[in-house]
């Protein structure tokens, strides 16, 4: 399920390597930036650390929805196709339940007001899942792949569109399109300065169409300080907020603590 997704997220084409600066606030009113985002130390030989789950001590989960459009998914927008999911923001938001969002940057393009909400949202924080959605790998899942010169401008370029639409405090996290990546991919990001975060329960929602099937795949997969990839799209995931609405009571019961990807690294990184 995991494999159908990515191929069908994604979309042939080309994008241009944007330009290259390092995320910053917009002006106007926000939630108050982090102080120092935790962030893991680097991986072997220097290249950027891969997050995958927290600590096992502590019953806490990190819920995490990935927002996908490729960047020439626009026609296919404007015909009436969406990437989003309001009704699911809406519900995690009436349960109160944190969440990390990683957005690629076209998604921030096409669903501005959307994205400054969420990054504006003290329960959310807002994370990097390359502009394009294209694969940092050959061989990722059919998915077109990323020149190595311009894997660092991908990733700089959501920035950039997240600062576009209002997005403060974006979070030094990356997630790579397809989760694939190598050593190659590691060290041409190293100096972005982020963390690559991946999972350890997926979640199978992606075109699911039975939210019980992908209710229960995550309860059965959760573990103290796991990481659940889901998606924020709702063309490609129509399921997913029914999913939570029973994913989220039935952890609560079993003594589970939604958190946020920061809290875990910040956990994992002997901080908190």
């Amino acid at each position: 399920a995991v494999a159908a997704a990515f191929v069908a997220l994604a979309a042939c084409g080309n994008t241009e390597a944007g330009k290259t600066p390092r995320p910053a606030p917009s002006a106007g009113p926000s939630k108050p930036a982090p102080s120092r985002p935790p962030t893991l130390a680097p991986g072997p030989s220097g290249l950027t650390p891969v997050f995958e789950h927290g600590p096992r001590a502590a019953k806490t989960v990190a819920l995490t929805f990935d927002a996908d459009m490729t960047a020439d998914e626009g026609p296919r927008a404007a015909a009436g196709e969406r990437f989003d999911n309001p009704q699911l923001i809406a519900t995690l938001r009436r349960l109160k339940v944190p969440a990390t969002v990683f957005m690629t940057g076209r998604w921030a393009e096409e669903y501005p007001d959307e994205a400054r909400s969420l990054g504006l949202d003290p329960q959310f924080e807002i994370a990097n899942h390359s502009y394009s959605h294209y694969a940092y790998t050959d061989d990722c899942y059919g998915l077109p792949t990323v020149p190595r010169e311009r894997m660092r401008s991908d990733l700089e370029r959501a920035y950039t569109a997240f600062d576009k639409a209002g997005v403060p405090n974006p979070m030094p996290y990356f997630r790579f399109p397809g989760g694939c990546y190598d050593k190659a991919a590691l060290g041409e990001l190293t100096p972005a300065g982020v963390t690559a975060v991946q999972w350890d329960v997926v979640s199978g929602d992606a075109f699911a169409t039975d939210a019980d099937a992908v209710a229960r795949q995550v309860l059965d997969g959760v573990r103290p300080g796991s990481v659940v990839v889901m998606h924020c799209t709702r063309s490609a995931a129509p399921v997913t907020e029914r999913a939570v609405r029973t994913v989220v009571p039935e952890l609560r019961e079993r003594g589970y603590r939604f958190v946020k990807v920061s809290e875990l690294i910040g956990a994992a990184d002997g901080r908190r």
